[in-house]
């Protein structure tokens, strides 16, 4: 909003700004969809940012962790690992 609006919808009395119920609820509702709008924003951001150092764990990293440990992993191990951690997630 400009400020010069904001100025003209307030009644001045003997030196003092006055508004006048609606123009102060304008006001509150303006400041709160601004407010909502910017944490939407924000919150966004960080959780692209989350998504982005800490990528969901899918097969290909199973099987890359275990073939760092030294095992072969069969489809058998990597599908039970996957179901183990689905479980895991789904109890929390």
């Amino acid at each position: 909003m400009n400020f010069n609006l904001i100025l003209a919808l307030v009644e001045v009395k003997s030196g003092e700004f006055v508004l006048s119920w609606w123009q102060m609820l304008i006001i509150v509702l303006a400041i709160v969809i601004v407010v909502a709008i910017v944490t939407f924003i924000i919150a966004r951001k960080l959780f692209a940012n989350q998504l982005k150092k800490n990528p969901p764990v899918n097969e290909a990293m199973i099987r890359a962790m275990m073939t760092q440990m030294g095992r072969t992993p069969s489809e058998k191990q990597v599908r039970a690992v996957m179901r183990s951690m689905e479980e895991a997630k789904n109890k929390n």
